[in-house]
């Protein structure tokens, strides 16, 4: 058993919670942070042992499930030995890297999770820097040794390198390596031989991991690195207490580093400490501990509380800045407030400055318009899950194409920039390095490795846009691309728009077979036959590159003749649905895509086909 004690530190009580951990998992998208948590949550006896348990039970969000991606860091915690262990459950997505800093500021050390095969990844240099920066303490895993392709021995190799690369210490260097099977729930200190659970793993966090300590007798102060809502108790500030002590109905300050004269009063109304995954509500808590308060209307991340006679704020980590902003707008469209709850400007302003309280990275600007919203983000995928939540709960709006945000350095135009690590089929390097050369890509390394050669560039973000798409048909599907943020240089000068155009509808109707048939000799078509559209509608693609307006309302002109072969059914091409992602990338500068929850429609802005070709004419 652990047990805390206390040692003497300048006349105060220096608390050192041996009973206590607080670690984050943090690691590339895809690598198995959130299988490993269940399985540590299985063995740490957060479950019952007839509790049937879902896999990933950690992504509760039903859009972090449907992708296989965690989007929101989640807290919960395991027990082993007596010692109660916070583990945080952080987003392997560089789109989702504001939520990884924050939340590591409550933490004393993390476990940086490596696949077996594929080594570090962009995001794993990313989290890892963060995480030296703070001086935590590291523990590497490497997952996924029951791969029949595992090279634990090389990754070792190469995690040691990035660890010298991020200018590590000494003391980072020397951090235990532990090999893991997250889905067999097996560790070990030896790559060649698992154990039946865990244990290896339990023992290096309670070995390795510092427990919390700080001043018991000092006045209360919490740093608050992540917010909840909840609609019964409001907002609810989740941090961990630095020093002091913390209960409920006690009186606080809210103390903002960067504004200190913004200073306001508040109260703990209730207080829960989280055990598993479910909150218990506590009548007081400690230094070290990670609680959830609630009761304070005001409160967001990156303030303080504090004790009133102590109003103390602790500095907050500074998250990066946004690089890619779209425009959110009332839908003006013919089909507007058919479909969703909440369509007016009112409703989405409120949601949109929601989202801000507990989303760091997001910035959202009122325009000159009462009916639209700039709002950015880190990235094309950062703002897309954005507008699929809002789409679920019932909102309906319309959206831009998304632009990069520049920045003016020394009197010098600069643009974001990107680190694009590809790997493809050795016969598909061709067709990448020709689309990279005209997205002003550049070219850093090369690195063959059997059929499959792995490329590293620096590239524009705007160069990413609508590339995706083209990526996966030029590598047969086969290809793998991680972007990281690397940040802004002058700009790179322009890079041609999309080759293909758009499909308009040319009159409001109901799509049917006989103009479809007509319209899929254009090119490739989004819509079936029997779906309402509107004059102006975008419903398919054109190859050649030009927008055309075509008709697939026509209906089969009817007489009382009977030709050979006139009444034969009239085949179509399967169409093309288009996703939100896939959406936003197809779009071009005049065209918007209209989100409802029932439906994704891409349109132009200036719907009437006459009025477009004027306002088409006078730009030329």
């Amino acid at each position: 058993m652990y047990f805390s004690h206390y040692a003497l530190k300048k006349g105060s009580i220096n608390l050192i919670r041996e009973d206590l951990r607080n670690i984050a998992i943090i690691a590339h998208v895809d690598h198995g942070k959130t299988t490993l948590v269940n399985e540590l949550l299985k063995q740490g006896g957060a479950f019952r042992e007839n509790q049937v348990v879902e896999d990933r039970v950690m992504d509760s969000n039903a859009l972090e499930r449907e992708r296989g991606i965690t989007i929101l860091a989640k807290n919960t915690a395991a027990y082993y030995q007596g010692v109660k262990i916070n583990i945080i459950d952080t987003p392997g997505h560089a789109d989702f890297g504001g939520e990884v800093e924050r939340v590591l500021k409550m933490v004393n050390g993390v476990l940086l999770l490596v696949d077996a095969f594929e080594g570090p990844m962009p995001q794993t240099r990313f989290v890892l820097q963060k995480s030296l920066e703070l001086g935590h303490k590291v523990i590497v895993v490497v997952n996924k040794v029951d791969r029949p392709d595992a090279r634990p021995a090389e990754i070792e190799d190469e995690v040691l390198e990035l660890f010298m690369e991020l200018n590590a210490t000494d003391e980072q260097l020397d951090s235990p390596f532990v090999y893991c099977s997250a889905r067999e729930g097996t560790a070990s200190l030896d790559p060649h031989q698992q154990t039946e659970n865990l244990k290896p793993l339990f023992d290096t966090i309670l070995k390795h991991i510092p427990a919390p300590e700080g001043e018991a007798d000092a006045p209360f102060q919490m740093l608050v690195s992540s917010i909840d809502y909840n609609e019964y108790v409001g907002r609810i500030a989740v941090g961990r207490i630095e020093r002091g002590a913390a209960h409920t109905n006690q009186e606080v300050t809210i103390c903002d580093y960067h504004n200190p004269e913004t200073n306001y009063k508040g109260k703990i109304v209730t207080l829960y400490q989280i055990d598993g995954l479910k909150r218990v509500p506590a009548e007081e808590a400690k230094v070290g501990d990670i609680i959830c308060v609630s009761g304070i209307e005001n409160v967001t991340i990156g303030e303080t509380l504090t004790a009133p006679e102590a109003p103390e704020p602790l500095p907050f980590v500074k998250i990066s800045e946004p690089t890619v902003e779209m425009t959110f707008s009332v839908n003006d469209s013919p089909f507007a407030g058919k479909e969703g709850k909440f369509v007016t400007s009112r409703h989405i302003r409120e949601r949109l400055f929601r989202e801000l309280l507990k989303d760091v990275s997001l910035r959202v600007t009122e325009t000159d318009s009462t009916d639209s919203f700039r709002v950015a983000g880190r990235g094309e995928m950062h703002l897309s899950i954005l507008i699929e939540t809002m789409r679920r709960e019932g909102y309906e709006f319309q959206v831009s194409t998304p632009r990069v945000l520049y920045r003016e350095i020394d009197g010098v135009r600069n643009e974001p920039m990107e680190r694009l690590i590809i790997d493809v089929p050795a016969d598909c390097v061709g067709a990448v390095m020709e689309k990279m050369g005209t997205r002003k890509a550049e070219l850093q390394s090369m690195d063959p490795q059997g059929t499959r050669t792995q490329l590293e560039f620096v590239i524009p973000s705007r160069g990413l846009f609508g590339y995706r798409n083209e990526f996966l048909t030029d590598t047969k599907g086969e290809g793998i691309m991680n972007t990281l943020f690397e940040g802004y240089e002058p700009y790179k000068g322009e890079i041609p728009k999309r080759s293909q155009g758009s499909l308009i509808a040319f009159e409001s109707g109901e799509s049917v077979t006989y103009g479809l048939y007509n319209a899929q000799e254009r090119g490739v078509l989004f819509i079936p036959a029997g779906v309402p559209v509107y004059e102006g509608m975008i419903v398919g693609a054109n190859p050649k590159g030009d927008d055309m307006a075509v008709n697939v309302c026509k209906k089969k002109h009817v007489t009382n003749m009977r030709a050979s072969g006139s009444d034969e059914a009239l085949r179509l091409v399967p169409h093309k649905k288009m996703s939100l992602e896939e959406a936003l990338e197809f779009i071009a500068d005049d065209e918007l895509v209209e989100v409802t929850p029932k439906n994704i429609r891409l349109r132009k802005q200036i719907l009437d086909n006459n009025q477009r070709m004027k306002f088409i004419n006078r730009k030329s």
